[in-house]
């Protein structure tokens, strides 16, 4: 990507309408139309449904047959989005995985604070795993961008603790992990970053967080034990202010014998893959993606 390239970035969301700290309805809608106003391709194949109660959007490649499942969890910090919003992205990782998605309809904050979207993200895993036709494990990666990410290395957490069949692999863009907010890139990253300030998403982390500490594991997965979860891919952009986040869990999960690959792209912002279009760094990571399920889930080995 060019100097100027990065520059038109960098510019598209510094004047973005979008204020993460902002009244939590109107900033729902500015959210969504961010990120739905452009339409998906043609043969995007969209199929709502619900999963152990929890609503989800299933979504395939017209003309692609998969041969695994991504189940994938939103970001919005816990308060906005939803599997629309995070349809594009969703549909450029499902054409080059050749695998189906399954996009989670989790319970926002601050009406659901915590647990309700890890519930919700459990009750969809479980119900995954129960069924016949998708359930083997060994086929199934968990997805999440942003608090999705955060949330996805949760219900790894979680699942594990209820004694469930892990998934074959995890893949986390730019996991929003510590809602304590206590990363160094928080503030060193601030110029940096075009898209969130440290003390708006303090009033997002206080929505989900509720009453209960910020620093539990289950909320914050720095401070988790990682123990036995399934081979990890964290990417992220060094111009975020979450970049200590995906480092601090990559050191994190490598410190508890998780196999991690922690991948920093340099220059650019937050979930710079939903510009693989236009981004070449973008399209290179997603092919990374594809070429770590493909060496992690054994469905992907004979596509």
């Amino acid at each position: 990507m060019s100097q100027e390239q990065r520059d038109a970035l960098d510019t598209i969301f510094r004047i973005t309408p979008l204020e993460i700290g902002g009244d939590h309805v109107q900033q729902r809608k500015v959210f969504t139309d961010m990120l739905t106003g452009h339409p998906l391709p043609d043969d995007v194949i969209l199929t709502p449904g619900k999963l152990g109660g929890v609503p989800v959007l299933e979504l395939g490649i017209d003309g692609i047959t998969p041969k695994g499942t991504l189940l994938m969890l939103h970001g919005g910090f816990y308060v906005f989005g939803s599997p629309l919003t995070s349809a594009d992205l969703a549909s450029n990782i499902a054409r080059r995985t050749r695998m189906r998605v399954i996009l989670v309809d989790y319970r926002l904050a601050p009406e659901h604070p915590y647990p309700a979207a890890l519930d919700d993200a459990l009750a969809a895993y479980r119900a995954l795993l129960d069924d016949p036709e998708l359930g083997d494990p060994a086929h199934i990666t968990v997805v999440g961008e942003s608090a999705g990410a955060g949330l996805a290395a949760a219900l790894l957490i979680a699942a594990r603790e209820q004694h469930l069949a892990m998934p074959g692999a995890g893949v986390l863009f730019s996991p929003y992990a510590d809602l304590t907010l206590s990363g160094a890139s928080m503030t060193s990253k601030a110029a940096a970053d075009p898209s969130f300030r440290k003390e708006a998403i303090a009033v997002r982390a206080k929505d989900y967080a509720g009453s209960t500490d910020p620093a539990n594991p289950l909320i914050s997965p720095i401070f988790a034990d990682l123990h036995s979860l399934p081979p990890l891919l964290i990417q992220v952009g060094s111009n975020e202010v979450l970049l200590d986040d995906a480092v601090r869990l990559a050191a994190r999960a490598a410190e508890h014998d998780v196999p991690v690959t922690l991948e920093v792209t340099p220059g650019v912002p937050h979930l710079f893959q939903t510009f693989a279009a236009v981004l070449d760094e973008g399209e290179a990571a997603l092919r990374r993606v594809a070429d770590f399920l493909h060496a992690a889930l054994p469905a992907m080995a004979s596509r």
